[in-house]
């Protein structure tokens, strides 16, 4: 048992460190969000009393929070009578006999209604990892609670243990299944969901409880499209932080090996400053600093300012690039802005800058939306 809890550990701990190297992508508002419609039929959860089985239509509006966590409203109508609440065909069962579920009848078509919300937690993705879009086939765990309405007028032949009424009915419900997600096309945006679980009503019978005898027993299958997202895809996107965080070192040593450069300087610090132009000795030192910027964005975030905030007052060089979704054009004028956001905000700390510039989709294998500040030894 040691040793099995140990190897459980182990991997783990394995896939932790693996996974920590894939960063994902921040996401908007309503970014990774789906809608998705299912049928089914469901039965008894004690099997006493399966036919005939209910039929359920339902709909479902979902989250995607990360690639291992979603919330999902679901609503579903129940069209059938061999539900979980009353005695059956007439029939008086012995005090306490809960396995009977049959009712008189409903004299409406929808014959209940339950909504509910879900968590959705995607074991594929939590055990192996996302790789920047879905596999085709995908496990999941479906849980939460829910409401649920009973239409009609019921007339039970006997209310067991004197609990039931016959009448309209809410009901506290919980839903536990496994969906089967099936992710076709080649961006993954539709996906085929076969859905077998348990649907519980919690209160029948006075008190809040998990009871077989108030359960049914279903499979749901459904078709669900996921909406296009503001970065293109119809996913999250991931980028590789180790291997950006080589290039960067990479970039650091090839800059460090180049010779000096004489760098013309206006010094833009002091309010209506007209003075002259100085030369000065500029050496592109090891030190220099990167920052990230979101996807299509030229705007400085939290953690570009703090990253802005460390860098001391001085003379810099600045450079902008864009990753390579898009146009040529647009990623050049993209780079632009992100360089000139970065050079503004230095100066507004009273640093002063002699290049900017936006330089494209050119930074290395693993290109970035990043400027990169370059300190000016003043000599």
């Amino acid at each position: 048992m040691k040793k099995f809890i140990l190897m459980l550990v182990v991997m783990f701990t394995t896939m932790l460190s693996a996974n920590a190297q894939i960063a994902t992508e921040n996401s908007k508002f309503f970014d990774n969000t789906y809608v998705g419609v299912e049928v089914g039929a469901t039965t008894p959860f004690n099997f006493n009393s399966m036919f005939p089985v209910n039929p359920a239509v339902g709909v479902k509006l979902g989250k995607e929070i990360t690639p291992v966590l979603a919330i999902e409203v679901e609503g579903f109508a129940v069209l059938g009578d061999n539900v979980y609440r009353y005695g059956v065909n007439g029939s008086i069962p012995a005090e306490g006999a809960f396995n009977v579920h049959k009712n008189g009848s409903v004299n409406t078509f929808v014959k209940a209604t339950n909504v509910g919300l879900n968590g959705v937690i995607n074991w594929s993705n939590l055990l192996f990892g996302y790789q920047g879009t879905p596999r085709f086939f995908e496990v999941k765990t479906n849980t939460g609670l829910g409401w649920m309405h009973y239409f009609g007028t019921y007339t039970p032949a006997y209310p067991i243990g004197g609990y039931v009424t016959a009448g309209k009915q809410n009901v506290l419900t919980a839903k536990t299944a496994v969906d089967f997600a099936f992710n076709l096309g080649a961006k993954k945006a539709h996906t085929i969901t076969v859905s077998p679980g348990i649907y519980w009503n919690l209160n029948e019978g006075g008190n809040v409880k998990f009871n077989k005898n108030y359960a049914q027993f279903g499979v749901m299958v459904g078709y669900t499209y996921h909406f296009k997202t503001s970065n293109g895809t119809h996913h999250f996107k991931t980028y590789d932080v180790g291997a950006m965080v080589g290039e960067i070192d990479r970039l650091n040593s090839e800059l460090a090996k180049k010779p000096t450069e004489v760098i013309k300087y206006v010094d833009r610090t002091v309010n209506n400053y007209n003075g002259p132009v100085t030369n000065n000795v500029a050496t592109k030192a090891d030190k220099n600093t990167f920052v990230f910027f979101a996807f299509d964005s030229d705007v400085l975030t939290d953690n570009a300012k703090a990253t802005l905030d460390e860098i001391p007052v001085g003379a810099y060089n600045i450079y902008g690039y864009a990753s390579n979704e898009g146009s040529t054009k647009y990623n050049q004028k993209l780079s632009e802005r992100r360089a000139n956001a970065v050079a503004k905000y230095l100066e507004s700390k009273g640093s002063r800058i002699s290049t900017i510039k936006g330089c494209g989709v050119e930074f290395g294998n693993t290109t970035g939306r990043v400027v990169k500040v370059c300190p000016i030894k003043e000599m």
